[in-house]
């Protein structure tokens, strides 16, 4: 296969880039033709993980690399295959979905550029092989998501959602960042199949705890873990398609895809499980908690994602075979159900033009297609058979049963959560499809039948998925047991059936279904409580507690700005000066290891005695000068003189550049000064007084500096060096001209950059002033003409 992946990854995203001008040609087709791209990608990984031998690897590496130990290299193992799998085909049937759902939004082009750069930057994450180009891809999905959460940017609470996810995410993403730069180097690479073929694992090295704190923080921001969780309910601003592959098997994935992937480096610690499986049970229980207290169709599925994601952190940090054999299967288990649910509720919201559950009832008749569909996922999703959620449940109350040190606390939680997802599942599906003669019939704006195929497909084929893996499990047993392989479980066996026998995971089940089904008949009085204690909550609501923190934080910021940056030019100078002085002072008593050679007096230049002494008149002029005028005057001689000392000492360069700029200023000064206030004392003695002595004391400190700096010895002096290589390596006889050009040309290419910008700046301000005399000018002509007018008339 080579390298088919890295281009079709790369395609995705050249697609993206090109999507504006497709969109030109393709309009609302757009979302058929791009779904292609995802399409030969989950044929490509079909093909692999069958011609892969079991637990076997394949690294695909590429020539293109941007920085040292950052070369785009993409690894295929039974890991990778899994998420990549999924991640690739329901974005098949998202774009198609989308294709029809986005049909009268605006700036469809601009919507399915920043999906096609989700979608690519997901697979390019899952398949990196590099830790540094891992994160690149991470990052690339929070840009992505800001502006797929905050599609519908006119809306308020959009801009919000949006900003929200993009500050929590993007602080996970520098933890990760740091992380990664220090697991880079304290093992000497960042190429995980190296680190995974070397068996290296960070648990006793000193700053492990670090790494792993900022790992894990990371992991819980990303995935909506608590305390985090609440970005993920406000994201529900996004458009429905986004909301279905956002939370199915992409975004809020990759933190759970992290874990796995850095389990056998970092993981097995007694921080790695109980941070983790506590993070992970309060999220799983809060997640179905709150969703029972819910009437949007899509914050249900939000909430019930959380209890989810937290579910597959809780058996990622329990840490036995068992656990990571049923995270997995749950990812797959959740990414079937949450994917076609949350395509259900577009479905019904276009249908109805409503996804409150309580307004809505008796559809199965008027929609019995997506009825049946949604029974299915809702059988998934409540862990019933013969669906594979029921044998995701059994394998997490297995996992979870293995723990009898922390038992006592996962399973009352777990199963508690698990009694509110039957309990959830069974009132949705009551509220949505069971006739209630009490209320009003619902009118459909689209009929069933007239929608197009593409949009219902995608729940269609997810729930046959996820029914046809229930009735025949053992054909998730390779891919399982070769994921859990590069987990770092070499002698981990899986054994998938939908019956394991009458044991305690049985009874633990039926005990969970019949409860659901008890809070399912007690909805009302529930729901009124659960109601009653998010409204107690209200006060301690994270959303806005986190916009109160971040509008303190800018008001604070504003504050310290005003502070610092007054506009009042004498003070960023007192400031400036007092900061050398500072630096100086200290660099003069550090060094102590000078040499003074004897010292003989040099005969002086008669003529160089004089401008030093012009200089010196002329500075002392200008301080005290009480014309403006005079002033600038004086300070024109300051600087030719210092030109003069240029010329004479051989630096004609420089001489010619002071000469060039003084005569420049002058002309500008004498030009502005027209313009300005009369000339006036404005400041009291003191203040002169104070800004003398620091003056004073600047130039005293410049003295110091450089009179010990003619005496250090250096060993390699750097002037040696420029000397030696400039004709050499740069071929240029002007050491200055080829510092500036060669050895500092960043630095040279900052100040020109500054100095374009600049004049692109002054360039817009005359051209702006020119359009408004021209304005001006006609405004004043017409008058005149209407009155030639009138007067001929």
């Amino acid at each position: 296969m080579d390298n088919i992946l890295s281009l079709l990854i790369g395609l995705i995203f050249l697609a993206g880039l090109a999507t504006p001008l497709l969109y030109r040609i393709w309009q609302k087709n757009t979302g058929i033709y791009l779904a292609v791209i995802p399409l030969i990608i989950f044929v490509v990984l079909i093909s692999e993980l069958f011609q892969l031998a079991p637990r076997e690897s394949s690294v695909l590496e590429t020539t293109m690399g941007f920085l040292p130990g950052m070369e785009f290299a993409f690894r295929i193992d039974g890991l990778s295959l899994i998420f990549g799998l999924l991640i690739s085909g329901i974005g098949v049937l998202i774009l198609l979905h989308a294709s029809y759902y986005m049909a009268k939004y605006e700036r469809q082009a601009n919507f399915y550029t920043y999906l096609m750069f989700f979608m690519g930057a997901m697979i390019g994450m899952v398949f990196s092989d590099n830790l540094l180009v891992l994160f690149v891809f991470w990052e690339i999905t929070s840009v992505a998501s800001f502006f797929l959460i905050g599609f519908d940017h006119h809306a308020e609470k959009s801009r919000q959602a949006a900003l929200q996810a993009l500050l929590i995410t993007g602080f996970g993403g520098l933890c990760l960042f740091f992380a990664v730069i220090l697991t880079g180097n304290i093992t000497g690479t960042y190429v995980i199949s190296e680190l995974l073929e070397q068996s290296i694992h960070l648990g006793n090295h000193p700053y492990y705890y670090l790494i792993l704190t900022l790992t894990i923080l990371a992991a819980v921001t990303k995935s909506a873990q608590f305390p985090f969780h609440f970005w993920l309910p406000g994201a529900m601003q996004a458009p429905t398609p986004v909301s279905a592959y956002l939370h199915s098997a992409t975004m809020v994935n990759a933190g759970i895809f992290l874990l796995m992937r850095i389990y056998p480096i970092m993981g097995g610690t007694m921080m790695w499980k109980y941070s983790l499986m506590l993070t992970g049970v309060i999220t799983m229980f809060l997640g179905a908690f709150f969703a029972m207290g819910q009437r949007d169709f899509k914050r249900i599925l939000a909430f019930t994602t959380i209890s989810a994601l937290g579910t597959m952190t809780l058996l990622v940090g329990i840490d036995t075979p068992d656990s990571l054999k049923a995270a997995l299967i749950f990812f797959i288990v959740h990414g079937l159900y949450k994917g076609g649910l949350f395509m259900i509720a577009g479905i019904i919201d276009k249908s109805t033009g409503t996804r409150d559950i309580y307004d809505l009832h008796g559809l199965f008749k008027k929609m019995p297609v997506t009825a049946i569909v949604t029974l299915l996922a809702l059988i998934s999703m409540a862990g019933l058979p013969p669906m594979l959620g029921f044998i995701g449940k059994e394998l997490i109350y297995e996992a979870k049963m293995q723990l009898p040190d922390v038992s006592w606390l996962l399973l009352p939680l777990g199963v508690g959560a698990n009694m509110l997802m039957v309990a959830i599942s069974i009132t949705v599906f009551y509220e949505l499809f069971i006739p209630d003669k009490k209320r009003k019939p619902i009118e459909l704006k689209y009929r069933e039948r007239d929608l197009p195929l593409r949009f219902i497909l995608g729940p269609i084929l997810l729930a046959v998925v996820g029914l046809f893996l229930g009735l025949s499990p053992k054909i998730l047993e390779i891919p399982v047991d070769n994921g859990l392989y590069f987990m770092g479980n070499q002698m981990a066996h899986i054994s998938l059936s939908l019956w394991h026998g009458f044991n305690d995971v049985l009874i633990l089940s039926i005990f969970t279904v019949l409860s659901g089904i008890f809070i399912f008949y007690i909805r009302r009085p529930v729901t009124r409580m659960i109601g009653r204690i998010i409204t107690w909550l209200d006060h301690l609501h994270l959303p806005t507690l986190f916009s109160q923190l971040i509008n303190k934080y800018l008001k604070t910021a504003a504050k310290n700005t005003n502070l610092l940056q007054h506009g009042y030019h004498r003070f960023y100078l007192l400031t400036f000066f007092l900061a050398v002085i500072a630096l100086m002072g200290i660099q003069i008593f550090r060094i102590t290891d000078i040499q003074l050679p004897e010292l003989t007096p040099s005969p002086i230049k008669i003529h160089v005695a004089l401008l030093l002494l012009v200089t010196a008149i002329s500075v002392i002029f200008a301080v005290f000068a009480k014309s403006r005028l005079s002033a600038i005057l004086a300070m024109g001689v300051v600087g030719y003189g210092i030109a003069m000392l240029y010329l004479y000492y051989g630096a004609i360069d420089l001489a010619i550049t002071q000469f060039l700029a003084e005569t420049v200023l002058m002309v500008l000064f004498v030009m502005v000064i027209y313009y300005l206030p009369e000339f006036a004392i404005l400041s009291n003695k003191k203040s002169r007084l104070r800004d003398g002595i620091i003056s004073v004391a600047v130039g005293v400190f410049v003295t110091l500096v450089v009179l010990k700096a003619k005496f250090l010895n250096l060993e390699t002096p750097i002037s040696e060096f420029f000397a030696a290589n400039s004709y050499t390596e740069a071929h240029g006889r002007n050491i200055v001209n080829v510092i500036l050009v060669d050895f500092r040309a960043l630095d040279t290419l900052g100040e020109l950059t500054v100095l374009t910008l600049a004049a692109a700046g002054v360039y817009s301000l005359f051209r702006f002033q020119i359009k408004t005399l021209k304005k001006k000018k006609s405004g004043q002509q017409k008058p005149r003409e209407n009155v030639d007018n009138k007067m001929h008339g």
